[in-house]
């Protein structure tokens, strides 16, 4: 099927703050459904291509935005001065999916770190999605660290925010997939070193997001592998048992990583949330 993809830089329309990256994947003719698609801390949206072209047979048009910070926009690397700001980034996505979207209903997706921005978006401000989709979203640690790391973290936020520590996460750690894994290592896109700064936020958003699920009444899918490395199962299901959606789906992923749309059997998984997002659209 032909699709059309666009890669280019993107204005704000809503505020202060440094240019964005956009890219998207839009089927030709009719479109069933819109998805807006924010990615992971460290990575950034090209990383979901296939996914998108996936979508885009089912005649699903995908639209994902590079985070302030990451990938091609500008921004230092991975930092924040306070979470809201990656949710002013994700309303940028919101008025690109409004005004681009060619018919059926949109939806938001967010991987990871983007789960997080993602679902404290929708809690926020649900009015234009049908639903919400997340991916190993990432509401907890799944190696807790140390309390001495924890206290130290906190102090240096304040003194010294933009300090940026190895952030230890490797392709092997997210995938199976031994052409992925190489592929992700050798991305010059991708940064491993986390600021300060972020992580505080990061944890008070986490909490935030823990305690309002409550609010969330959107249809929600959440897929998380029983192996992953970087976000709390145990966490991700506390905020899918908290959401007040009366339809929600809980995928759990046997044996795989953080990436479960990069692992081996990621277009059962692709083809497993179009269904899902066809048959709310």
């Amino acid at each position: 099927m032909p699709i059309t993809h666009e890669e280019h830089a993107l204005t704000r329309r809503g505020g202060p703050g440094p240019s964005l990256f956009m890219v998207s994947a839009v089927p030709e003719g009719d479109v069933r459904a819109t998805v807006g698609i924010v990615h992971g801390y460290f990575e950034h949206a090209a990383r979901y291509l296939h996914v998108m072209d996936f979508w885009a047979e089912s005649k699903i048009a995908s639209f994902a935005i590079d985070l302030r910070g990451h990938g091609r926009a500008m921004g230092p690397r991975g930092y924040c001065e306070r979470f809201e700001e990656f949710l002013a980034d994700t309303g940028e996505l919101t008025r690109v999916v409004q005004d681009r979207a060619r018919g059926g209903a949109t939806f938001l997706f967010g991987h990871s770190f983007g789960g997080l921005v993602a679902a404290s978006s929708a809690i926020e401000a649900p009015g234009p999605w049908r639903g919400l989709v997340l991916s190993a979203p990432w509401f907890g640690m799944a190696a807790e660290l140390p309390l001495v790391k924890r206290l130290g973290g906190r102090l240096a936020s304040v003194i010294a925010p933009k300090l940026a520590l190895p952030g230890g996460i490797n392709g092997a750690d997210l995938t199976h997939d031994a052409a992925r894994v190489a592929a992700h290592d050798a991305d010059p896109l991708i940064f491993n070193k986390a600021t300060v700064r972020w992580f505080r936020e990061s944890q008070l958003a986490q909490a935030r997001a823990l305690d309002r699920a409550k609010d969330l009444r959107l249809p929600l899918y959440v897929t998380i592998g029983d192996e992953d490395k970087v976000s709390k199962l145990s966490a991700a299901r506390t905020f899918y048992d908290r959401a007040a959606s009366s339809d929600k789906t809980w995928n759990e992923r046997k044996g795989a990583f953080h990436e479960v749309l990069n692992e081996p059997d990621w277009k059962d998984l692709a083809g497993e949330i179009a269904s899902w997002i066809l048959a709310h659209a």
